[in-house]
């Protein structure tokens, strides 16, 4: 049961992240720098996923969704 949850939360998260962050825009060389570490934590989750491990993935998505919102809220992106 927690094994289904993880997989359907993380793939849920995946794909607002990817489909979020698909035409965003940074405004300066901090804001890239977010931007690559969103890009850099969807890898680690899909690498995670593909290895079975759902905390991991889990948590890499849980990571990415966190810094791009943190990246909206400062004006780092538009």
């Amino acid at each position: 049961m927690i094994e289904e949850r993880l997989k359907t939360e993380t793939e849920k998260w995946l794909a607002r992240i990817e489909e979020k962050t698909k035409n965003i825009k940074p405004i300066n060389s901090r804001a890239k720098w977010a931007m690559e570490n969103i890009q850099a934590y969807i890898a680690d989750c899909k690498h995670f996923q593909k290895k079975g491990d759902l905390v991991n993935a889990f948590e890499a998505v849980v990571y990415a969704y966190g810094i791009y919102e943190t990246a909206l809220h400062c004006g780092l992106a538009e």
